[in-house]
């Protein structure tokens, strides 16, 4: 029989193969003719018999040829057919060799994937050594030389010895052992002591097929949860990811267990999926193979997972080239992870039908719903096939029913044939029927299940056939660290998110969004401007205005009036004012809070302004949601609904805002035990511009390490506590205006792995400075540790007493995604007319001693640093400093000019 192992006569086709592997395969699999067949190679790897060199020359030919093959489009269903079957001729050569001659009685066992004959090409291989009359010790010294061999070779050998007995045994306390052993496969040895191995562990003998579906189920669910439940996140695993290849083996495995099939056409054969949800699943599957046959072939070892490394490359082979609407890489994700949600859909509908023929009973009476829906078993079934034909709108009204009836525990297999059966229906005339618009609002305004059955209509598609804008972001992601999930992905965690602020039950994880959310009195308003915040995604052109325009038709078309309308388009509209406003300007500025309470307007709009913006950046990455983000956003919510409370017509001023805050310090400093004379003796060394620029939290802190009798006369003072709001810590520095404080500082944080969020830097009388650094730990904690603050506090003072004579060397390297996506660095200028300062935007790449380097330039330029706002999204820096010059005034033209190339050099030197 012929294979088609072929061999191009040079190595152009496989650019990332070592040109020794491409003349392993000339060499060993060429030289014979382009087609190999099994017969001869059966033979040169008879002939290697335990000789290392040759097994390896061998192997590594037939690795580089596949590949090639691979690269070439060969379907990797095929390969991984080959890769197998190259690898039983080399286990069994070199088990000839070394093991069977002392092992006449022992069976060698091919388990897992490589019993079911499928291998990708760093793929474990996992042996079983029969044992029947032969003792662990007389068979272990021959198993170590054959094992040994299989080690040298470099191959990954997972393997066990064990008698029959002690194989039902194991299998009793592991299911993975259990699904391991159903695919096992005979090498070699006797056939009477493998088959009564597989009648020892067999459904007869053990995990019959309820408990095997009941305890799949459970591991499935365990799976899932390791990936957030989503197959959507940015490097997803294509093996055991929600919508990989595990899932879909799953199904094979419980319909092997149920009723003997070994293949997905066997389920088909035998009625359990139809002849379509078969092609969706082997297309499927060969699509997912492909992709992990590639991070194999590309990594050299087992690599399941397409990080971002990888990414770009692997859609450079499939043949994906950049567009003007998406990159390469973006059409490649966006196949994935359509590809992962059908297979998600198709394993629950085919593990559902397991659950309804091996689990529920077939004869249980149907309790009926209306005329069109009943309940099966706790079902919900449609009452006729034809259901969704006569009546389209029951497309929707299925979504509506779970939400009513929490009792119901999932859509029948039937049933969710049926609605993919019938998605074409959701067309213009169904989408303008004012009975579907009701029926899509009620399940909006539903007080519970609003984000499950959204979920579940995304994922039978009902969502994106309903709102065809939704079905444009399904799947697609965005090349960056910043957004962790897909489009449509993070749209439903933001649905989410603002869901439990308004369930009671979750009042104690964000006490004010919940405050806020619950007495809202439409809070569908805020759900439908989660919904089509990002819907604009990858049309080009400003996503948030695009969208408003979607938002607002949308709400008038489904009747809402148009101020709630108007509402939903203007969140959608500035869904990214809060954010950007609190990061990024200078809170402590009257005139910065007198300008976001215009652009908000009024109290409702600023309060769902505010939970969308909180909903919206815990649902855009897990890591991006910190204490002291959540401070920012708290505190500009704050200031702005004081501001809308006293109208815009009377602003706070600077007098006012001065007095507000002495009083509020002095009050908190009193009740704290310090004297009224200590305190204004105290402030003294204070300007106007220190209290305008300080919260009252920071004043008292400055106060009290100022008026300690054990800091009078200490030129350097580092005074370390956790944030009075509990954001996070905070370090305050009395240092002399000479010292490079910030450039010192934040080299040393950076060093030990925490990230600085917030630098305030005030300037004394007298020479000397008062500096804030709010950081956090790399995961966006406070930091805990006792030991781990005293080292932080020691090396401050020591640093800084050393006036910088030598500034700190950040060693760390950056990490591996930081380094995938270079950012074109960009240093913007303007002046701050009103408070007489220069602000300087920063976007660079998020390199260690980023913040150091930046210090030491303003130092050389002698630049006064006032306020510093810090923000990493993802891969990126994006912060700005409000700057002076050493006459506190703004920056001269020409200095902006050299301080943009002195950046732009430095940080293209970093890249």
């Amino acid at each position: 029989m012929n294979v088609a192992i072929q061999v191009p006569a040079s190595g152009d086709q496989a650019p990332f193969l070592a040109p020794e592997a491409i003349r392993h395969a000339q060499a060993y699999l060429g030289s014979h003719g382009e087609n190999l067949d099994w017969e001869y190679l059966d033979g040169v790897v008879a002939a290697a018999g335990a000789d290392r060199e040759r097994l390896q020359d061998i192997l590594s030919g037939g690795t580089a040829a596949l590949t090639i093959r691979f690269l070439e489009g060969e379907p990797a269903g095929q390969l991984m057919i080959d890769r197998a079957r190259l690898m039983d001729a080399i286990v069994l050569s070199a088990w000839n060799g070394t093991a069977a001659a002392n092992l006449p009685d022992v069976s060698l066992v091919a388990v897992g994937g490589y019993g079911r004959g499928e291998l990708h090409p760093a793929s474990d291989i996992d042996l079983l050594v029969l044992l029947d009359g032969c003792s662990h010790d007389r068979a272990s010294d021959n198993l170590a030389r054959f094992l040994t061999l299989l080690w040298d070779l470099g191959l990954d050998i997972g393997h066990s010895a064990r008698s029959v007995d002690e194989c039902a045994a194991e299998c009793r306390r592991d299911l993975g052992v259990a699904t391991t052993l159903m695919e096992a496969r005979l090498l070699t040895g006797p056939d009477a002591l493998f088959a009564r191995m597989r009648e020892a562990v067999g459904p007869s003998a053990l995990w019959p097929a309820p408990d095997f579906l009941r305890a799949k189920l459970r591991e499935q669910a365990t799976r899932h949860a390791q990936y957030d439940d989503t197959a959507h996140n940015l490097e997803p695993n294509v093996k055991n990811g929600p919508g990989g290849l595990r899932d879909i083996q799953n199904i094979v495995w419980v319909g092997r267990r149920r009723c003997g099939a070994t293949t997905l056409r066997d389920l088909c054969d035998r009625g359990f999926i139809t002849v379509t949800q078969l092609r969706l699943l082997e297309e499927g599957r060969e699509f997912l193979c492909r992709m992990r046959f590639a991070l194999h072939s590309l990594t050299g070892r087992r690599e399941d997972r397409l990080l971002f490394d990888h990414q770009a490359r692997i859609a450079t082979i499939f043949g994906y080239e950049d567009a003007s609407y998406m990159l390469a890489v973006e059409q490649l994700m966006q196949r994935f992870y359509r590809t992962a949600m059908e297979v998600s859909r198709l394993n629950e509908m085919v593990l559902q039908i397991f659950q309804e023929t091996i689990l529920l009973d077939p004869q249980a009476p149907p309790e009926s719903l209306n005329e069109r829906f009943e309940l099966r078993n706790g079902f919900l079934q449609v009452t006729d096939e034809v259901v969704f034909r006569d009546y389209p709108s029951a497309l929707l009204e299925v979504f509506l029913l779970l939400q009513s009836h929490p009792e119901i525990r999932g859509v029948g297999a039937a049933t969710i044939t049926a609605i993919r059966q019938y998605l074409y229906l959701i067309d213009d005339e169904f989408r303008q029927d004012p009975r579907n618009h009701r029926l899509f609002l009620d399940i909006v305004r539903a007080p519970t299940g609003v984000t499950h059955e959204l979920r579940r209509m995304n994922r039978y598609g009902v969502l994106g056939q309903y709102i065809p804008a939704f079905g444009r972001i399904v799947g697609r992601m965005q090349y960056d660290l910043f957004h962790a999930y897909t489009v449509d992905a993070h749209t439903l965690f933001v649905v989410s998110n603002l869901r439990r602020f308004a369930l009671p039950q979750f009042n104690n994880e964000f006490p004010r969004c919940s405050e806020i959310m619950q007495a809202l009195p439409n809070p569908e308003l805020v759900y439908l401007g989660a919904l089509f915040h990002d819907i604009a995604k990858g049309r080009g052109g400003d996503h948030s205005e695009l969208g408003a325009m979607d938002a607002e038709s949308f709400c008038l078309e489904h009747g809402l009036n148009r101020y709630d309308a108007r509402l939903v388009a203007w969140l959608v509209r500035h869904h990214l004012a809060l954010s950007l406003t609190a990061q990024k300007k200078d809170l402590s500025d009257v005139e910065v809070i007198r300008e976001f309470a215009e652009l908000v307007g009024d109290e409702q709009h600023l309060d769902c302004l505010y939970l969308l913006t909180v909903a919206d950046v815990r649902g855009t990455n897990p890591k991006l949601w910190n204490s002291w983000r959540a401070q920012l956003f708290e505190e500009l919510q704050a200031l702005t609904r004081q501001a809308l409370r006293r109208g815009l017509e009377r602003p706070i001023d600077r007098d006012e805002l001065l007095q507000a805050r002495r009083s509020a310090a002095k009050a908190r400093l009193s009740a704290e035990g310090m004297d009224d004379s200590t305190i204004e003796d105290t402030w003294l060394a204070f300007s106007e511009d220190y209290f305008l620029r300080c919260d009252p939290g920071e004043i008292v802190a400055h106060t009290q390490m100022l008026a300690d009798p054990a800091n009078v006369g200490r030129k350097v003072l580092v005074d370390l506590r956790r944030q009075l709001t509990g954001s996070g810590n905070a370090v305050f520095l009395f240092t002399p205006q000479t010292t490079p404080a910030f450039a010192i500082a934040t080299a040393i944080f950076d060093e030990m792995g925490l990230n600085v969020t917030d630098a305030r830097i005030v300037p004394l009388p007298k020479g000397q400075s008062l500096s804030t650094y709010v950081f956090l730990e790399a995961d966006g904690g406070p930091v805990v540790d006792p030991e781990r603050l005293q080292q932080l506090k020691s090396r401050l003072e020591s640093d800084l007493h050393a006036g910088g004579e030598f500034s700190p060397t950040v060693r760390r390297r950056a990490p591996r995604q930081i380094r995938m996506f270079p950012t074109q660095p960009v240093a913007s200028f303007t002046t701050d007319e009103r408070n007489q300062r220069t602000v300087i935007e920063l976007v660079a790449a998020d390199h260690p001693g980023l913040l150091s380097m930046v210090g030491n330039l303003f130092r050389d330029y002698d630049i006064k640093i006032q306020t510093a706002k810090i923000a990493t999204v993802g891969e990126r820096a994006e912060d700005a400093f409000y700057v002076t010059n050493a006459d506190h005034q703004p920056l001269s033209r020409d200095t902006c000019d050299d301080l943009q190339a002195a950046l732009l050099s430095a940080l293209s030197t970093q890249d």
